[in-house]
């Protein structure tokens, strides 16, 4: 647990040093429970364990710190349901959470729904993942760095 003035406690010190060592254009995969993170991050990105905590508890969080990517369509994807989910209807609540604390963060961008196999290649190409306990289905979220203007800047 961090305890300092203005960062969320939730954060592990390994996550913001993470935050802070990502570029414009770095992404960060925040995993559910059910997304292999080891064997993602065999291939590179950074493998952050947040087992036990939540998604939406994170994004919050880490909203709080990370600017978004203003020079994309979307800074946000999430994994898009599989043809058998889609044709049952399945819905995903935790989507709409998601873009309500997006919103909150002033970013108006609709999620992007990606194929599951190239969200898996997207997360390869990552600068870290976060594991989390997250029970929901397809809970699966990557988030793009943008930038901070100078102005911003203390």
């Amino acid at each position: 647990m961090v305890v300092l003035k203005g960062i969320p406690s939730i954060l592990s010190p390994d996550l913001l040093y993470v935050l802070a060592k990502m570029g414009h254009g770095d992404e960060l995969v925040l995993a559910d429970a059910n997304f292999p993170a080891s064997s993602i991050c065999a291939c590179g990105p950074k493998e952050i364990r947040a087992d036990g905590l939540g998604i939406p508890q994170l994004l919050e969080a880490i909203l709080k710190l990370l600017p978004l990517d203003t020079y994309v369509p979307s800074p946000a994807a999430v994994m898009d349901l599989v043809d058998s989910d889609k044709q049952r209807c399945l819905a995903v609540p935790v989507w709409e959470t998601y873009a309500h604390l997006l919103r909150l963060a002033d970013s108006e961008s609709p999620l992007e729904k990606v194929e599951r196999f190239a969200f898996y290649d997207r997360a390869k190409k990552a600068y870290a993942v976060v594991a989390t306990g997250e029970t929901a289905l397809y809970g699966n979220l990557i988030l793009k760095k943008g930038v901070i203007p100078p102005e911003m800047m203390l």
